[in-house]
């Protein structure tokens, strides 16, 4: 057993005293009322039919990490990939890759991070405003693919507002222990007439990270290739008038990053047919790697973005929103100096949305939605040939209000074609969605939601085509062009508390998928640690709870609890699927005192992972210990600032997350404190 550190000690001491000063002192510690932006009906998560989290900028002080999934996994239902410091996709409620759908203001994060874990997305949690996380039948105005859950972050590079002074600055500094890195931030908008210019920064420099101490003392090693630079910037403009605003940006973004476990083998075929197996073997001439002594991936995306927001544009329409965003996208992987593999991606996104007016009581939203890629990779491990990639889609939302009853029913019908530019065969698919839901608000303090949703997901590109090796996750990737469209049945009922000194939020949810799709293990081990992956459509149901309860101790104290669980596993005794979630429990106390200064600490208890696929190893149970605390001032009546220092990892303990493809082979980091400065003028 580990003893806890001075430093943990440290900073719990330190929440203790807060807290107890806090009993003395009478300010009152207050949630924000959010609206969620990515419901076309600006619901606020309490009201709506299915699940839904969000982390606005105050809860994002504290919880901002370099990368999305680290950044909102502890959320409940929510993880991360933890493919290194550079790369962590959410995984929600044990679905991950094309099954949750990142987005940014609304549309596509058009990189690649949907292809393999071990690559990044594209969108920076320390340039956000707010990060929304649907879940359920929530999902499918945003495709019927997104099954899983879509995850929204809304920026500021484009601006939507005239600044009240006639300009806005914000500022932020950080930096953290365990990669010993340093992240600073800055961004201006300035006022010119009806029209706001935007400019905004960022530049991150991480080492390799810090793993948890031996208990003998002996100083910690290093994850090797852990390493993360970023650099990031933007320009916008906006036309702002009375009724909306239309605005355009331009942002590019670098990230350079080690691949944790790569271990490059050259993969050849031996036989063909049912007798075709994989042989790996070490590369016949030597690689030097970069100063790091890992492969790493060196990435720029250069995107376009340009949005509209009209209230009543036309008769019987209350409000119009129209996004667009074109991004080119490539990366190499690199072994020494040379290109191993280079991936291209240019991709469309566009999507618009009309309000109408109440309709016989209905009150809705209707729109359209199209994208493209371009997608092609070159190189030693170009596993996904060149396709072309056209989606459209047709969608419509509405709700009626009759009494303490709330009805909500959706539609989405989309079209796919995929050329594959290659000899495979092109594909095209149709699917049709649909949901209906029900809020009962049978107490001013209560309601309860019950929601259905039938979704039909169409293969991509990489699970119809896929076919080699893939070093990063040490797996040789085998498609099938004959894959059709799956069909799952989600149903979730809900029952929350909004009011008073103790508020509460408990799910149940079941999803029964027809053909799904997933990368089954064969079993065949072709040398050089690789693993054969071939993709199947069988049927499966995902089936799970997750919670949390918070409770107003005193006007400044309050304490909280979470958990979630999920079950994935095929039907008909067939097995249970690979990288599930284990079970989570969490106890969080916030404090608030002298109402300029907020603390909290938090314990996370994860359960050991046996419910095992073939061939897939355990993951041990651990308990991460968390603090954190927030001070803030003002410089003068237009300007303030905020400290802030956050302790993760405290008790220094070995974690893995079961979710990763290289957990065997990499630990999350060890001790972490983070402070930083964030100041606007």
């Amino acid at each position: 057993m580990q003893r806890p550190s001075p430093t943990s000690l440290t900073l719990l001491a330190v929440s203790i005293s807060l807290s107890t000063h806090a009993l003395a002192a009478d300010p009152v510690l207050q949630l924000p009322t959010t609206v969620v932006s990515a419901s076309p009906l600006a619901s606020s998560p309490n009201a709506m039919t299915s699940a839904a989290e969000v982390l606005t900028t105050e809860d994002l002080l504290l919880q901002r990490k370099a990368t999305l999934g680290e950044t909102i996994e502890q959320l409940p239902g929510v993880r991360g990939s933890s493919f290194g410091a550079g790369a962590s996709r959410p995984v929600i409620r044990g679905m991950d890759g094309a099954r949750v759908k990142v987005l940014s203001n609304g549309v596509s994060s058009l990189d690649a991070s949907t292809l393999s874990p071990d690559h990044a997305v594209t969108l920076e949690p320390m340039l956000s405003q707010q990060i929304e996380v649907l879940k359920g039948p929530a999902t499918l105005l945003y495709g019927g693919g997104a099954i899983g859950g879509v995850v929204n972050v809304l920026d500021s590079k484009i601006p939507e507002y005239l600044p009240e002074n006639g300009h806005a600055v914000d500022l932020e500094w950080q930096a953290n222990s365990v990669a010993k890195s340093n992240t600073a931030a800055a961004g201006a908008t300035l006022g010119m007439g009806p029209f706001a210019l935007r400019v905004e920064g960022l530049k991150r420099n991480a080492n390799a990270y810090r793993l948890a101490g031996h208990e003998d003392g002996s100083r910690a090693k290093k994850q090797t290739g852990s390493y993360n630079d970023t650099d990031s910037a933007s320009l916008g403009l906006s036309w702002i008038t009375d009724t909306g605003y239309t605005g355009i940006a331009y942002s590019r973004q670098a990230n350079t990053y080690g691949l944790l476990a790569h271990e490059h083998g050259h993969c050849h075929t031996h036989g063909q047919g049912s007798s075709l197996h994989w042989h790996c073997g070490s590369h016949g001439h030597g690689h030097g790697h970069d100063e790091h002594g890992v492969p790493y991936i060196d990435m720029v995306q250069k995107r376009w973005d340009l949005r509209s927001d009209y209230e009543q544009p036309f008769a019987g329409i209350e409000q119009l929103r129209f996004r667009a965003s074109h991004s080119d996208y490539q990366h190499d992987e690199i072994e020494g100096h040379e290109v191993s593999t280079a991936f291209d991606s240019r991709a469309w996104d566009s999507r618009l949305e009309l309000t109408h007016e109440p309709l016989w009581g209905w009150k809705g939203v209707f729109g359209g939605q199209f994208s493209r890629r371009n997608f092609k990779a070159s190189g030693e491990e170009a596993y996904v040939p060149k396709t072309l990639t056209k989606n459209h889609a047709l969608f419509l939302l509405e709700e009626y209000q009759w009494q303490n009853w709330r009805y909500e029913l959706g539609l989405r019908h989309e079209w796919q074609s995929i050329d594959a530019k290659s000899q495979q065969p092109d594909r095209s698919h149709q699917g049709t969605s649909f949901s209906l839901g029900s809020v009962w608000q049978f107490h001013p303090d209560y309601n309860a939601a019950i929601s259905w949703s039938r979704s039909q997901r169409l293969p991509v590109a990489e699970e119809l085509y896929a076919f080699g090796p893939h070093a990063a996750s040490r797996t040789v990737e085998i498609g099938n062009p004959k894959l059709n469209k799956e069909t799952s049945h989600n149903i979730e009922l809900s029952v929350k508390k909004i009011n008073g000194p103790l508020t509460f939020n408990l799910t149940a949810y079941q999803n029964r998928i027809n053909d799904y799709i997933h990368g089954a293990d064969t079993g065949e081990r072709p040398g050089s640690g690789y693993r054969v992956l071939e993709y199947r459509q069988q049927d499966a149901v995902f089936r799970g709870l997750e919670g949390q309860a918070r409770y107003q101790l005193a006007r400044s104290l309050a304490v909280s609890v979470q958990g979630d669980h999920v079950r994935g596993k095929l039907r008909n005794k067939q097995g249970n699927l690979a990288r599930i979630p284990a079970d989570r429990f969490g106890i969080k106390v916030e404090q608030q005192f002298a109402h300029n200064i907020q603390a909290s600490a938090e314990l996370f208890r994860v359960q050991q992972q046996n419910r095992l696929a073939d061939f897939e190893s355990k993951t041990s149970g651990y308990n991460l210990l968390g603090a954190g605390i927030s001070y803030q001032g003002a410089l003068n009546a237009q300007s303030d600032y905020q400290l802030y220092l956050r302790g993760d990892n405290l008790l220094n303990v070995k974690a893995r997350e079961h979710t990763s493809f290289i957990k065997d082979r990499v630990q999350l980091p060890g001790r972490n404190l983070t402070v930083g400065v964030k100041v606007t003028l």
